[in-house]
């Protein structure tokens, strides 16, 4: 366990907590620091400090750091859709159904003890035990490509792309009903619904939140679309799309009662991954074709 005493300058005055954890700490991001606080482990004169404090020049914080947990995910050998590796970082193309990382309920069988056996324990170790090399994450019925990195200096510089929104994010969905506009935004801040807990919505004094779309075809009843993301939230596409009347389709959480079950969760796919390699400094895009479940439901439909 460590213990860090940090004292924040005239320059750091008014900065958020997780950020000047994130700036000061090596290896720290800001939602590891984010955790830390919560957890009651970052104190200010003797009291915890909340995740939203701003820092006061001069007002020294009490940083504890526990050690690693052992690590209780274990290495699977699970079949994995490799797009690109090196010695840095993997981009996978993940299937319909499976889960990022173990969790309550999904204790195996996931991307990440698939990625243990295949990486024989490379991976970045800034997202802790449960999600090593984990840069970010799509939903278990959402499929498509994923960034993994292999060590903490790449993983930390992927997460700055992320959050600077040079990190490109690029998906295709079929929603409900007929969406008006040819292209459009949606800034609309996201946080957990304010009654059942498990959701997410559209709330004041969520995060703030920003999806661009594009129409790309219609169709009695749905429409096809592209869809970008600037910011990276929990189900953020499913709410945004969700918030402007026209959810996912197959969406079991926000869309309707009666889903379509054949789709097995909602229709989208991370199509498009772009970013600077860490490393090379070379700008890098990749393409996933969309899966056989996409295509068939879009066969389906009686075009307008």
């Amino acid at each position: 366990m460590e213990k860090h005493t940090l004292i924040p300058t005239k320059e750091e005055a008014g900065v958020r907590l997780d950020v000047f954890l994130a700036g000061r700490l090596p290896g720290m991001t800001r939602s590891a620091a984010q955790r830390l606080a919560g957890d009651g482990l970052v104190t200010v004169g003797g009291k915890a400090a909340g995740k939203n404090l701003r820092m006061q020049e001069g007002a020294p914080l009490e940083v504890t750091v526990p050690d690693p947990v052992e690590l209780s995910a274990q290495p699977q050998d699970i079949p994995l859709d490799i797009v690109y590796e090196d010695h840095d970082l993997l981009v996978v193309n993940k299937p319909k159904g499976m889960v990022v990382h173990p969790a309550p309920g999904n204790p195996d069988g996931t991307l990440v003890n698939a990625l243990l056996y295949h990486c024989k324990g490379e991976l970045s170790g800034i997202n802790g035990v449960l999600r090593p090399g984990i840069v970010h994450r799509i939903d278990k019925d959402t499929s498509g490509l994923l960034m993994v990195a292999k060590n903490d200096f790449a993983h930390q510089a992927l997460a700055l792309q992320i959050q600077a929104h040079s990190f490109v994010r690029r998906y295709e969905a079929v929603v409900y009903g007929r969406v008006k506009e040819e292209e459009g935004t949606v800034s609309a801040p996201i946080g957990r619904h304010p009654v059942e807990r498990k959701r997410m919505a559209v709330v004041k004094g969520g995060r703030e939140a920003v999806t661009h779309f594009r129409v790309l075809a219609r169709y009695q009843g749905f429409t096809h679309l592209r869809l970008q993301l600037e910011t990276g939230r929990t189900h953020q596409i499913r709410v945004h799309m969700a918030y402007l009347g026209h959810p996912v389709a197959g969406d079991p959480v926000y869309g309707p009662k009666k889903v379509i079950e054949r789709l097995h969760g909602q229709c989208l796919h991370a199509k498009v991954l772009g970013f600077v390699h860490p490393r090379t400094g070379e700008a890098m895009q990749f393409e996933s074709e969309l899966p056989a479940y996409f295509t068939d439901f879009l066969h389906t439909l009686p075009p307008l």
